[in-house]
C-alpha cells in the first residue's frame, strides 16, 4: 500500500489517502511517485503535483523497522501538517512561535534545545511526577511537579 498526502497550494495537508501499489507502476513495472500522482489526479479531481507520497512508517526521520535508509520525508503526513518542499519533510504544526526546525530529526525544537534530563531522584519519586514545560514568554524550560 502507498500513502499520499493531498496538499493545498499553501502546502497544508488536507487529506491522506491509501492506494494499492499497482497504481504506482510505470511501463517498466517500477513503482513511481509520478504515476501514483497521475492516478490520484484522474480519480480525485485534484492536481497531480499536489499529491505527495508519504511513509506510514517514518516518524522524526526514523523508520519503524530501524532501517533508517527507508526513512522517507521526515514524518508520516497527517491533516494539518505542512509540506516543506525544500527539505522534503512533512512537519506537524509548530508548537510555539519561537521554535525552529531541526532538519536532521524532522522535528521542531526550542531555540535553546532540549530540557534538562530528570535526575534519578526525580524519576524515582513515588509521590510526585516531574516534567518540563516550555515557557514561551521567558524562552525557558520550567520544571513542573504534580503530586501523584
Amino acid at each position: 500500500m502507498a500513502h499520499f498526502a493531498k496538499i493545498s497550494e499553501e502546502n497544508e495537508v488536507l487529506q491522506v489517502l491509501t492506494i494499492e501499489d499497482i497504481y504506482l507502476l510505470n511501463d517498466n513495472e517500477i513503482e513511481t511517485e509520478s504515476v501514483g500522482q497521475q492516478y490520484l489526479e484522474t480519480h480525485n479531481n485534484w492536481p497531480a503535483h499536489l499529491w505527495i507520497k508519504t511513509s506510514f512508517n517514518t516518524h522524526h526521520n526514523q523508520h519503524r523497522s530501524e532501517d533508517n535508509s527507508k526513512a522517507f520525508r521526515g514524518n508520516y503526513a497527517s491533516i494539518g501538517y505542512t509540506w516543506d518542499l525544500e527539505n522534503q519533510i512533512f512537519w506537524h504544526p509548530k508548537p510555539y512561535t519561537s521554535w525552529v526546525k531541526n532538519i536532521a530529526i524532522a522535528q521542531w525544537e526550542s531555540p535553546i534545545g532540549q530540557p534538562l534530563v530528570l535526575t534519578p531522584e526525580q524519576k524515582a519519586d513515588e509521590n510526585n511526577k516531574y516534567h518540563y514545560d516550555w515557557n514561551e514568554t521567558d524562552q525557558t524550560w520550567t520544571l513542573l511537579t504534580t503530586a501523584i
